[in-house]
């Protein structure tokens, strides 16, 4: 479980395909490899990854097919920035919402707007997935926990950026054409299908 809160940025340091997978090896943010476990979870990028190895400074993950069919794990490059958080404990605070890295589709940046500090950034979203993003909701992009904006129109929506999250994050580098990994809110998700059941039954 994660909370969207992005804890840094890493590095990555290898991303080779073998048997059918990718070992990608990230190093961490500073400070983010203690106490460190092989099985360990990291959200890298929003998406949940298992650590198979690890340094001082570096964790190692298998990616599979399946997880690089559903996310842009696949397109990072030696020397690519990646968001990380890791998992959750209790007693966290919780500062963004709940989620679980498991990545529902892949958001494209359509627009950038720079106004003295403030960043807004409008997405186009999966056609299936529109119906999740609620004014005012939450959604995950790359792991970060984000405030919708401006609701869907023709499948985008917006969200604003504080300066504080372009510092932590790679949202610093957006721009037109990236593609990025989104995870809906498990709760709007819950609460849209149950209504849509229930509709569907009468």
């Amino acid at each position: 479980m994660f909370t969207g809160i992005v804890q840094g940025k890493g590095v990555i340091r290898q991303a080779d395909p073998i048997e059918g997978r990718l070992r990608l090896t990230v190093e961490l943010p500073r400070g983010r490899s203690e106490g460190l476990e092989s099985g360990a979870s990291i959200a890298i990028n929003g998406a949940c990854l298992t650590v198979v190895e690890f340094t001082e400074r570096s964790a190692t993950f298998d990616v599979i097919d399946e997880t690089l069919r559903l996310t842009n794990i696949g397109a990072l490059r030696v020397g690519d920035f990646v968001n990380v958080e890791r998992a959750a404990r209790f007693g966290d605070e919780i500062g963004g919402h709940l989620l679980s890295g498991h990545i529902h589709g892949l958001a494209t940046v359509v627009d950038v707007v720079r106004d003295e500090g403030n960043l807004a950034v409008w997405w186009e979203v999966p056609a299936p997935l529109v119906k999740y993003v609620m004014p005012k909701g939450y959604v995950a992009l790359n792991g970060c926990s984000l405030t919708v904006g401006e609701t869907p129109r023709d499948r985008r929506f917006s969200v604003h950026l504080i300066p504080e999250t372009l510092k932590l994050t790679t949202f610093g580098q957006v721009a037109v054409g990236d593609v990025l990994n989104l995870e809906i809110d498990s709760q709007t998700q819950a609460v849209v299908d149950t209504v849509e059941r229930v509709l569907a039954s009468q």
